[in-house]
């Protein structure tokens, strides 16, 4: 039994439009029984993507109220499923495994479960980051935004904070996950930021995420930058819930870019741009700023890999010579992100072949 519905939650995860595809040497199952009991793996098959209360769940699925809504709320603070608390009425959502199950398991990750998480990224990441469109957009550094038209409003990341009415900071668990491997990450570690449409959302938030104030956000953003981390939302046009602030030793979506291709892997609307003749050779947007390896060294000065580069304008900030610029990319490169969440997970399914409407 226990085998049964830990593979069944297995291919219900894998039938999401972010997916969760079977590992060989078994390491998804262990995963996911670190994470569920085998009651919590049934009720989680039940549910959907879309916020549903307690009683829409039972009377939907045929399951017994009793007791349904003291469940949810564990697997909400288990970081197993998206919840939110109107005033003591609940309503509560499927997660992916990522981003979801595995960003939420901040207060549970300890060297064994970062180890196993380690193993099943060998599974996970190449169909993960070859598949379109990507998880994540990269929001180029705002002041380097310059001249040629309006910024989209989901390339400033002034926007994406401005139309939030409640912020959360937590570590970032990337970084965390590398640390208890003994790979620790140099820059900044509390930089992930999630952001709300209702004031209040993160007051006595069950997960590992701490209300903070707009004003403590921007300084975060702020701070990011400074430290030479990207940032990243999701990938489409309204709605976004959070700001990642990552670096390329430990993000595993700018590692996996690095090895699998940018094309696939992140989305972008900018390139950088080096005027070769004001370059004074000084390395450092190659040596410390970029995090995609995508500068290189040709004849005394420094160009851009322009198929590598995904525009975040972390080389401009700190060039002592002012000779890098990021561009908008011309308008036949560009492909428009999905419109919001639903977007995107109807055009990720469709690229995977699943069908995921039993949980839509």
């Amino acid at each position: 039994m226990a085998e049964t519905i830990y593979r069944r939650l297995q291919q219900v995860l894998d039938t999401l439009p972010n997916g969760f595809p079977e590992a060989e040497d078994g390491v998804d199952i262990k995963i996911l029984k670190r994470i569920f009991t085998e009651e919590e793996a049934e009720i989680f098959c039940d549910l959907r993507l879309t916020y549903e209360t307690p009683e829409q769940i039972s009377e939907r699925s045929g399951r017994s109220l009793e007791g349904l809504n003291e469940h949810l709320i564990r697997m909400w603070k288990k970081g197993q499923i998206f919840g939110v608390d109107f005033g003591g009425v609940y309503v509560f959502r499927m997660a992916a495994w990522v981003f979801g199950i595995y960003e939420f398991q901040l207060k549970f990750m300890d060297r064994e479960f970062a180890e196993l998480c380690k193993t099943y990224e060998e599974r996970y990441a190449h169909e993960f980051f070859t598949v379109s469109p990507p998880l994540m957009h990269v929001v180029p550094v705002e002041e380097q935004l310059g001249g040629e038209g309006e910024p989209l409003p989901f390339d400033q990341v002034s926007s994406i904070i401005e139309k939030g009415h409640s912020f959360g900071l937590a570590e970032c668990i990337c970084k965390v996950e590398h640390g208890l491997l003994d790979n620790p990450c140099t820059k900044p570690t509390e930089v992930c930021l999630s952001i709300a449409p209702v004031p209040g959302f993160f007051d006595d938030h069950p997960l590992a995420i701490r209300p903070i104030t707009k004003e403590k956000a921007y300084e975060v953003l702020k701070a990011s930058e400074e430290a030479g981390l990207v940032h990243m939302t999701n990938n489409f046009e309204k709605g976004h819930y959070y700001i990642c602030n990552c670096c390329g030793c430990c993000c595993g979506v700018l590692r996996n870019a690095k090895e699998l291709g940018v094309g696939t892997a992140i989305h972008s609307n900018y390139l950088a741009v080096i005027d070769e003749e004001a370059c004074v050779s000084c390395g450092l947007c190659a040596d410390e700023r970029c995090q995609l390896d995508a500068i290189e060294e040709v004849d005394d000065t420094y160009r851009v890999i322009a198929d590598r580069c995904i525009g975040c304008g972390l080389c401009v900030s700190t060039c002592p010579a002012d000779a890098v610029s990021i561009v908008r990319k011309a308008e036949e490169a560009l492909e428009a992100p999905p419109k919001n969440e639903a977007d995107w997970y109807a055009k990720r399914a469709e690229a995977r072949g699943v069908d995921y409407s039993r949980y839509a």
